[in-house]
């Protein structure tokens, strides 16, 4: 038997106001401010949550900082109607691609994931 553990979580980010100071304003996209602690380099999962800490949507990217900007802002994302939800997410650096396809199949199943409606087989 294959033991498979979803994989710690690397970077975590929440939704939260710009603090009023001397600092350079940062453009929030859809409440983040914090996109910049993701590396856009890096390649692994992404864990979008909601203020009760349920697993909302999981997915897999190359380049995650790309990605979770892509699901914040594009029309076509799978989260669109459900961005207001998304209070945290969280990234996992996971390099193999055939890695990232087991843990995020692995993941939407253990978790539960609300929004995610392919390689779904709890249901």
């Amino acid at each position: 038997m294959i033991k498979i553990s979803i994989p710690a979580s690397d970077v975590t980010i929440t939704r939260r106001k710009q603090p009023e100071s001397a600092e350079p304003r940062i453009r929030p996209i859809n409440g983040f401010i914090d996109l910049h602690e993701i590396p856009r380099d890096k390649g692994g999962m992404i864990f979008f949550y909601n203020k009760e800490d349920e697993v909302l949507f999981v997915g897999k990217a190359r380049k995650l900082r790309q990605r979770v900007k892509r699901h914040l802002e594009d029309n076509v994302s799978p989260l669109k109607p459900y961005r207001d939800e998304i209070y945290k997410i969280s990234v996992s650096f996971v390099e193999r691609p055939v890695d990232r396809e087991i843990y995020e199949t692995y993941a939407i199943n253990e978790l539960e994931a609300k929004y995610n409606i392919d390689k779904v087989f709890y249901k």
